[in-house]
This record gives C-alpha cells, structure tokens and sequence, in this order.
C-alpha cells in the first residue's frame, strides 16, 4: 500500500527515522522504490542536477510536471512530493493553479514551499483545500541570493525566529518540514519541539530524519561532495568506465558480436542481395 502522511508522522512519533532521497525519472524513482525509500521529493533541484542550471531559478512549472510525472509513472509505495517553483506561490492565486497542475497532471501526493511566516497564509488555504503541504525552513535556496549559500539561523535571534516560523507552519497545517543547513543543536531544538516529522540536510542527526540529492549520493558528479552530503557509491565513474569500454570495442570491432547481432537464413539474404542486383542493373 502507498504510504501516506499519516504514515510519515506515525514514524515520528515511534522514533523512527525517515529516509527521504530525491528523484527526477522513472529509473531514479524505480531504484530508490526497490531500495524502499519511503519518501521521494521531486526537487527544483533539478534545475542544476539534470538541466544543467546554476541554481534552482530557472526551473519552470512544466520542468517540474515532467519530471514529476516520470516519478510518479515508477509505481511503487513511496510518497512522493514536489517542490514548487520560484515565484508560482507568490499569492494563493497563483499558488491554487500551480498546485492543480502538480497534483493533476503529474499526480504527485504532496508540495514543498520554502519560507516561513509569510507564506503561511497560503500554506493554511492550501490545506483546507485538501493539499498536502511540505514546509522548507533554512537554507531555502529560491531565496539564495537573498540568503547567500552558507549556514543559517546560527545567532540567538535567527533561531528563535526560524523555530517561530516552523510553529507557524505547523499551526497553519504543514505535515512536515525540511530544514536545511543549520546548526545540528538547532535541528534537533525544532524536531523535538514539533509535532510534524522535520527532515534535516544539513542540520545534524537531531532530526527526524534525512533528505538528500541522489546525484550526490551516488557520486554522479566529479565535483567536490556538498559537506551536507555522503558519497555511497561512485557511481559517476562506473559510468565513465563502463562507456569507455563500449567506445573502444566499437573502435576495435569486438562490439557487435553474434550474441548481440539478429540472424538471417544464408539463402533468404542470397535470394534478397540477388533481387536487388538485377534490379539495380536494369536501371
């Protein structure tokens, strides 16, 4: 059965922590389903990880319907949640069409928004009106050059309003938050302090549970791991490895071999080549 966020709470209050990966395909989602991750985010991560973007700006509504949609065509049990767009929340106006189009067309089961007390309005109206909504507190990086992309809430004034704004949404109905980039005592004063799951990157083992870039853990990318971030696999070099092998058995004429070729009846090729031969000299 799918898991639910009723689901997601209950691990919450059993002291369960909860693993939440990020997906932007069929294969990505299909694999963290087998592997049983019971969250999947589709994020505006995308914009960087498989668009090739410097930051998450850039990524339209209909990015985030595609790729969504391909998530949601793995099947499987996870919930999976999307990250709203830059700017497609702005007012509840713009919020209602926005996450019509995720829910509908994508089929997504839930959405994340980034900010605190100012966007709890819309995440209030957003919940009466069914919507299953995800808060983003932190690090929010929509917000980046704004915020700039370093640690967060770390003097006294800061946490206590990042710990008000995650009150907030709580209040307003939000069934979970991501907090990203503060400080792990941080992480674990707001878990411990709410009653909705808050999903930590960055933000220490105090949280409820994790949240990370599949790119990033699979190690897709050559460049440098966020410190945010773990390594599980250097998968981006397995690929390179694996494509240079095919690239030199292609050059060297040991790929294709019959194994990997279709078959034809000597005589039928025969009969077909000398079609062809009269044919062509009669022209």
């Amino acid at each position: 059965m799918r898991i639910t966020i009723a689901d997601v709470q209950n691990m919450k209050r059993a002291g369960e922590k909860i693993a939440m990966l990020t997906a932007y395909d069929v294969a990505s989602a299909m694999i963290a389903e087998r592997a049983g991750v019971p969250m999947i985010l589709v994020g505006d991560s995308l914009g960087m990880v498989m668009l090739g973007h410097d930051t998450t700006l850039p990524v339209t509504l209909n990015d985030m319907i595609r790729h969504a949609g391909a998530v949601m065509r793995a099947g499987g049990r996870a919930l999976v949640v999307a990250d709203l767009p830059f700017l497609t929340y702005a007012t509840i106006e713009d919020a209602v069409p926005a996450v019509r189009r995720l829910m509908q067309e994508a089929g997504v089961h839930a959405v994340k928004l980034e900010g605190g007390q100012t966007i709890v309005p819309i995440v209030k109206k957003l919940v009466e009106m069914g919507v299953p909504v995800m808060g983003h507190l932190g690090l929010t990086p929509q917000s980046q050059h704004q915020l700039g992309l370093r640690v967060q809430a770390k003097r006294a004034a800061e946490a206590r309003q990042l710990l008000e704004d995650a009150l907030a949404l709580q209040a307003a109905g939000a069934f979970a938050i991501v907090l990203e980039v503060v400080p792990a005592p941080l992480g674990k004063a707001v878990s411990e302090r709410l009653n909705i799951p808050v999903i930590g990157i960055g933000a220490g083992v105090g949280c409820d549970g994790q949240v990370q870039v599949w790119h990033d853990v699979l190690g897709l990318f050559d460049s440098k791991t966020p410190r945010h971030a773990k390594r599980y696999a250097e998968i981006g070099l397995a690929m390179e490895t694996a494509v240079r092998s095919y690239v030199d058995e292609v050059r060297s004429g040991m790929f294709p071999t019959d194994a990997q070729s279709a078959r034809m009846d000597e005589a039928e090729l025969a009969t077909a080549l000398a079609a062809v031969d009269v044919a062509g000299k009669a022209e």
